[in-house]
């Protein structure tokens, strides 16, 4: 999803992480989604100047606003036709995690491909400089460099710019597209498991059978109102995607997992997670919670050290949704697994709610708490989100598929 602010308020550090500051983000951008944001989405301005779009995705990333809030805001604000863009790219965040759910494969073989990448840097010191001055803005075209010192210097890329960034470093750079997809995930403070996996996957031609994203030099001179205008000859004339990667093409379909919600009759432990800061939208009051913690995993995003600023607003964003909701949690580290069911064991508790947690690091370390938690008796409850019932059985194949629903699924939730 594309994101900005006001430029009055835009600094290269985000506002503070708290979901009252999301709100007054929201309330700010709100007058600019309809047809300002139609109109100027594509341009990346630079750092402290992308006016034209919300950076509301931080937020949206944590629910610390939903879906279904942010686009009953945007359709009375403009209306279902001059808002429509806006909502086909919030659409978009929904889709790709309902199609990783469907194709959990795919997120086990970026994960598989990414260690198997990793090992080769360490063998190849050719590569491994290469990555390294792609990652530090050290490379022979000014636009990167610039991409990758916003990206790390603020943890937000303009969405353009990352399609972009994307494709030199796959097709021009000819660099391992999973290490580019780890440098963002391990820098964007909206990174998500999905959204950014599957982003990188499009623009590769993986995602998508034989379509692929070239950049071009004039596109981007003209969508960086030319503060780039880089050579034609110094970017790569794309022809196919990487599509010979994966010969057999896409897995089958898996049947959405269903998850099984909380019992009110069972002592329970409350996790809280940054796939979503806000749990006090489910029925807490009816639960016998014997225990609150807020479990940070930004580290689990990669093998690499994630940057600063992730760690730090994932901290915040927790904290903040602690303090809404009880007077005291522990913080719980995402380190060894079978530290989860001693902690539910210590509060006397036998089921672990928590809203639910989508294909990524963070599921696959909940798997691997799972036989300790058995061990100790102890069951994993999630609740689901009514959008993401709704939206993501239809996440089958490609998007566009999904966008010419958009109006039967805003009527589903309630949103038309």
């Amino acid at each position: 999803m594309t994101d900005e602010t006001t430029a009055e308020t835009l600094a290269p550090d985000w506002p503070t992480p708290t979901r009252d500051a999301a709100e007054a983000h929201l309330a700010r951008v709100l007058p600019q989604l309809g047809a300002r944001y139609a109109h100027n989405r594509n341009v990346d301005k630079g750092t402290g100047r992308h006016d034209a779009v919300s950076r509301l995705s931080p937020y949206l990333r944590r629910r610390m606003i939903t879906e279904p809030g942010l686009i009953a805001a945007v359709l009375r604000a403009h209306g279902p036709e001059t808002g429509e863009r806006f909502l086909q790219e919030v659409l978009w965040r929904s889709y790709f995690k309902g199609w990783l759910e469907r194709r959990p494969q795919v997120w086990q073989s970026y994960r598989d491909g990414l260690r198997a990448d990793l090992a080769q840097l360490d063998r190849d010191s050719d590569l491994r400089r290469a990555v390294e001055r792609a990652e530090a803005g050290q490379t022979d075209l000014d636009c990167m460099n610039a991409w990758a010192q916003e990206l790390t210097d603020t943890g937000y890329l303009h969405n353009h710019a990352r399609m972009w960034f994307a494709s030199i470093w796959i097709f021009t750079l000819r660099l391992p597209w999973r290490l580019g997809a780890d440098f963002f995930y391990r820098h964007l403070l909206d990174g998500d498991p999905a959204s950014n996996m599957l982003s990188w996957r499009w623009v590769a031609g993986l995602h998508t059978r034989g379509k692929f994203y070239a950049a071009e030099a004039w596109n981007i001179a003209k969508f960086t109102d030319h503060r780039f205008s880089p050579d034609a000859a110094d970017l790569a004339g794309v022809t196919e995607g990487l599509e010979n990667q994966e010969p057999d093409g896409l897995p089958e379909l898996q049947p959405l997992r269903t998850p099984v919600a909380p019992d009110a009759g069972v002592p329970t432990a409350l996790l809280i997670t940054e796939e979503d800061c806000r749990p006090d939208d489910f029925a807490l009051g009816d639960l016998d919670i014997r225990a609150r913690a807020t479990l940070a995993a930004s580290a689990l995003r990669s093998p690499r050290p994630v940057g600063g600023k992730v760690v730090e607003f994932e901290a915040a964003a927790l904290a903040d949704t602690a303090q809404r909701i009880t007077r005291k949690a522990e913080n719980l580290q995402a380190n060894d697994p079978a530290e989860l069911a001693r902690w539910a064991t210590r509060a006397g508790a036998r089921q672990i709610a928590t809203p639910y947690v989508p294909e990524g690091p963070l599921r696959d370390w909940l798997n691997a708490a799972k036989p300790a938690l058995d061990n100790a008796g102890v069951t994993l409850r999630e609740w689901r989100r009514d959008w993401d019932a709704i939206v993501w059985p239809h996440a089958t194949a490609g998007y566009f598929k999904v966008r010419k629903k958009l109006p039967e699924l805003l009527h589903d939730a309630g949103l038309d």
